[in-house]
């Protein structure tokens, strides 16, 4: 791990089962609100169990969305369900990212998450999308607003939306292996988008490419909605290893494109502690929180080998440092 970076503690910053009823607690987004962190984690409920035959990893395996709140980023306590599985039209809530965007002059939280449908349905992941509304103490989920966002009948995961400079909405989002960007002028034509939209974006869909995999690696995807610098648009996301292994990679974004403009080559964050090597998935960093603070720093939260919620704090003026070598 390189020297800008440092893990909050050499402990989990929220570990699997401190939460009755669930099980694997990680993956999870963040929300700075209100002086509090506010944070979005992905809550397997308790009873699965590893396949010993063919098919999925794991049976019995739901996930809803638990939101844990802290005033320093340190002390984590559990709040309340948000999203459970089998409610707002979502089979299984997975892998939560919230972030906020202007269209129209009006702001609007987002969140981004995976929604697995029934196994037996036989049809892919899908991005979810639902805006959140907050009554001064707890967000809620907009029920009117719950969608399903990109192509019909393609996996599609890994997505955060945010402000190119103008104001357009952009959204980065994971067609295997790569990442991709769309662009709408407003979060309600990224909402009501269709085949109209999809399909000439599908037919061409290499030229909506801005990361690919490393030589040997497996794939790629976004992490935590981009955080605004001086310099660009940090991007923090995933590579899969061809050896399995998750980490984690910057890049560095255009304001006004969205559009990488340097990418370093090789990771800034690896799993080296026990809980981030050991647990239902071996061996995974996987960032998807981040928060830019007036210190000059930036705190990121991480699943932890499918299991666990870390957190870390990286050196924004030696990171930017670094994408300045590296600029394309």
């Amino acid at each position: 791990m390189l020297s800008m970076i440092a893990r909050v503690s050499t402990a989990p910053t929220i570990a699997a089962g401190t939460v009755d009823g669930y099980g694997a607690i990680f993956n999870a987004g963040l929300f700075h609100f209100d002086n509090r962190y506010h944070l979005f984690a992905r809550g397997v409920r308790a009873g699965y169990r590893r396949n010993t035959e063919s098919g999925p990893r794991f049976l019995d395996y739901l996930s809803d969305v638990l939101v844990f709140v802290s005033d320093d980023g340190l002390r984590y306590e559990f709040d309340y369900v948000l999203g459970a599985a089998g409610s707002h039209g979502v089979h299984c809530f997975e892998d939560p990212r919230v972030q906020s965007v202007v269209s129209e002059g009006i702001e609007h939280v987002v969140m981004t998450y995976t929604n697995l449908p029934d196994p037996a349905s036989g049809q892919p992941w899908r991005i979810g999308a639902h805006r959140l509304t907050y009554d001064g103490q707890r967000f809620h989920l907009d029920e009117q607003s719950g969608c399903l966002l990109g192509p019909a009948g393609v996996a599609n995961k890994d997505a955060v939306v945010f402000n190119l400079r103008d104001g357009r909405i952009a959204l980065i989002h994971r067609v295997h292996p790569d990442m991709q960007i769309a662009v709408f002028d407003t979060i309600d034509e990224l909402w009501h988008a269709d085949d109209d939209y999809w399909e000439p974006y599908l037919a061409a869909l290499d030229d909506h490419v801005i990361i690919r995999p490393s030589v040997d690696s497996l794939g790629v995807g976004a992490g935590a909605p981009p955080v605004v610098s001086d310099d660009g648009l940090l991007l923090f996301f995933h590579e899969r290893r061809s050896d399995g292994v998750y980490t984690m990679r910057v890049a560095l974004l255009d304001h006004n494109t969205g559009r990488v403009i340097a990418l370093p080559e090789g990771s800034v964050m690896e799993p080296e502690l026990e809980w981030e090597r050991i647990g239902d998935m071996e061996n995974v960093v996987f960032v998807q929180g981040a928060h830019r603070s007036s210190e000059g720093s930036i705190y990121l939260t991480y699943g932890a080998a499918d299991s666990h919620v870390g957190a870390m704090i990286v050196d924004e003026a030696r990171l930017l440092s670094m994408l300045a070598d590296a600029r394309q």
